[in-house]
């Protein structure tokens, strides 16, 4: 039997959609007007021009204290965002880049995402790069304190030629905090030295074991195939060199599903975030 991931469970309560505000008078040439949500309100930056002709611009949410949004894996509860970006012109593709999310305990489980606010760098490929790229985002996301609320919002903002915008530097920030892939590893990042199956038939484990270099903050996070969801890996010890090992316990049917599979690991720190695929022997 596949072990399918529920979104919302029980301890995020579903409530009506909040109508979106619609955006306020046009205003600074970089930015999109604020979107106001009950608890949180959300904005689109206009980044830099990047080698090739892709823009780098951005998707601001700012949260009331006390408030949280989710990551791409929203954990043992929380639902992700959706970003919607099919009304857009000259836009040939549209990447959404997820800045290291931190483990974040609630009623009856944990659930991965960010409080206060979090910026996501979005990556744009114009079909023209000579042209104006005209982004028009419809986005969904949940906005959490003892119960989620979905929030939703439409936003636009022209992408320019040539043109980086105040904006560019913050971006630029928050690009840096997305997890970087193993061939982009800078010596600071976590990384992960070993994982394995643990255990017999009946209770198996997933192992992970990961350097991080003496830096604070440690932790992991494991993201399966759509359809698949593997419980959060728990902290087991600290070995010599900075390696710490975790483990999440697996059912035997999500052991067997899993098998070939490839997973995603995510690494984050202080000091860096790192991201490395395995496959499910």
């Amino acid at each position: 039997m596949r072990a399918l991931r529920t979104a919302a469970v029980a301890t995020c309560v579903m409530l009506a959609p909040i109508a979106p505000a619609g955006n306020k008078a046009a205003g600074a040439a970089d930015a999109s007007a604020w979107v106001d949500l009950p608890n949180s309100r959300v904005r689109l930056l206009a980044g830099p021009a990047r080698t090739g002709g892709s823009y780098l611009a951005g998707l601001e949410i700012v949260m009331a204290d006390g408030w949280k949004t989710y990551w791409r894996m929203p954990g043992d509860a929380g639902v992700p965002p959706t970003f919607d970006w099919s009304g857009s012109a000259n836009a040939a593709a549209t990447k959404v880049l997820y800045p290291a999310p931190m483990r974040m305990p609630e009623a009856g489980g944990e659930a991965i995402g960010y409080k206060g606010s979090v910026l996501f760098p979005v990556e744009v490929t114009p079909q023209d790069a000579a042209r104006p790229v005209a982004l028009k985002l419809a986005l969904e996301y949940g906005i959490c304190r003892e119960i989620c609320i979905p929030a939703t919002a439409a936003l636009e903002l022209s992408l320019a030629p040539g043109r980086a915008g105040r904006h560019a530097n913050a971006i630029e920030a928050a690009l840096e905090r997305v997890p970087r892939p193993v061939p982009g590893r800078r010596k600071t990042d976590p990384e992960l030295r070993r994982v394995a199956v643990d255990g017999d038939g009946a209770n198996p484990r997933l192992t992970i074991e990961a350097a991080f270099h003496g830096s604070s903050g440690a932790d992991v996070f494991v993201e399966a195939p759509e359809g698949f969801y593997v419980p959060l890996p728990r902290k087991m010890g600290v070995g010599a060199g900075g390696i710490v090992r975790y483990g999440a316990d697996l059912s035997p049917d999500l052991a067997r599903d899993l098998r070939g599979k490839t997973l995603k690991f995510t690494m984050v720190s202080e000091a860096g975030a790192s991201e490395a695929n395995w496959t499910f022997p």
